[in-house]
């Protein structure tokens, strides 16, 4: 037998994947900001839709310089926040 969810039901799970979804885009805004301010872009950067009612940003592919120099930016940043402890 096939259980089917209630109106309210639908209408509570359609909340949870809009908000899920406007995570993934306020992640994507975030992340494409911060790299602007490296001087850096992950031109595949994007919000691929909510999973299992969370967000989920998929970052793609790069070249191993960028890769390289992306893990530098991010090293330099958590050290500065470690010394503002």
């Amino acid at each position: 037998m096939v259980y089917e969810l209630s109106h309210a039901e639908r209408m509570r799970y359609k909340r949870l994947q809009d908000a899920a979804y406007q995570d993934g885009e306020d992640a994507v805004t975030n992340l494409q900001a911060a790299l602007a301010l490296a001087g850096m872009t992950l031109p595949s950067l994007c919000n691929d839709g909510p999973v299992a009612s969370h967000g989920f940003v998929r970052l793609g592919g790069c070249n191993a310089a960028f890769a390289n120099r992306l893990a530098e930016v991010i090293a330099a940043g958590a050290d500065a926040l470690q010394y503002q402890r």
